[in-house]
């Protein structure tokens, strides 16, 4: 399929960018890696008429040690967090989640920052920094300001980011040695996820994070409740779909998907404590 026409800005800086989505409006789109706002585009489900391209904003590219948290420049390549001796020490499961995002192809062009933004609930890295408690640093003209992952993800590919706004930073708050997991099922290789499962210990939060089970990634709630209240894993994983409505699709119907979304909980709470006691 072709997408409508659309004209072209490459943006040099980050204030470049913002100057142009100050100029063009709700008629503009950031382009970063283009993996999910170009196939909206060719089926016509997005049309913007000015795409503003910022892959080559370097400056937007690094992962920094901070002290408490580790920053991520929102171009940071998936291939480079995957690979980031920083992060699989002090945030693990953001660089193993980096690691089985679609194919080899995907992670040297996608960034951390255009999959987060995009806010899709079958994305794996929202689920992990959902589940993390991360924090995202959005700027626009008034300047920056720090929304917390729990309400970033607003509705179906809806975030907190305003159209004159750019998502700049992810910060991830260090793991301090907790066990963690991330569990996924999908029919094939580098398909999305039908349902996945990001989990931490009670050390990095003891966040529990679902994809695709609702119409945002979401947290488990009420099994976070029933494991700091000492439930067992087994018994605390009947809870993962508690108060959800999970979709039917061609995929799974939703009866499947809470079933799935048990198993996979179970799985990632004993992941997780086999880790915390290793």
């Amino acid at each position: 399929m072709i997408p409508a026409s659309f004209d072209y800005i490459r943006a040099e800086s980050p204030s470049e960018a913002l100057a142009l989505l100050g100029e063009y409006g709700d008629d503009a789109k950031i382009l970063a890696g283009g993996h999910s706002l170009i196939p909206l585009m060719k089926l016509r489900l997005a049309s913007p008429s000015v795409l503003i391209d910022v892959a080559k904003v370097r400056e937007l590219s690094y992962i920094r040690d901070e002290g408490d948290h580790i920053a991520v420049g929102a171009l940071t390549r998936h291939c480079e967090v995957e690979r980031s001796e920083l992060l699989q020490a002090a945030v693990p499961l953001v660089a193993h989640v980096a690691g089985v995002v679609g194919d080899p192809q995907v992670r040297h062009r996608g960034t951390i920052g255009g999959s987060i933004a995009h806010g899709d609930p079958a994305s794996d890295l929202p689920a992990a920094v959902l589940a993390l408690g991360a924090t995202m640093v959005v700027s626009g003209p008034a300047g920056t300001r720090e929304v917390p992952a729990q309400e970033f993800f607003r509705d179906f590919l809806e975030t907190a980011i305003a159209p004159d706004e750019l998502l700049t930073e992810i910060r991830l708050p260090k793991s301090d040695g907790a066990g963690w997991s991330y569990q996924k099922f999908n029919l094939r290789a580098q398909d999305w996820a039908i349902v996945g499962v990001a989990a931490v210990g009670a050390r990095a939060g003891g966040g529990i994070s679902l994809v695709n089970m609702a119409s945002t990634p979401i947290r488990a709630s009420s099994v976070e409740q029933a494991v700091a209240a000492g439930t067992s894993a087994s018994e605390a994983a009947r809870l993962a779909s508690e108060g959800l409505t999970p979709p039917s699709d061609l995929n799974a119907s939703a009866a499947y998907r809470r079933h799935l979304a048990s198993v996979l909980v179970r799985r990632a709470l004993e992941e997780v404590d086999a880790r915390n006691g290793s």
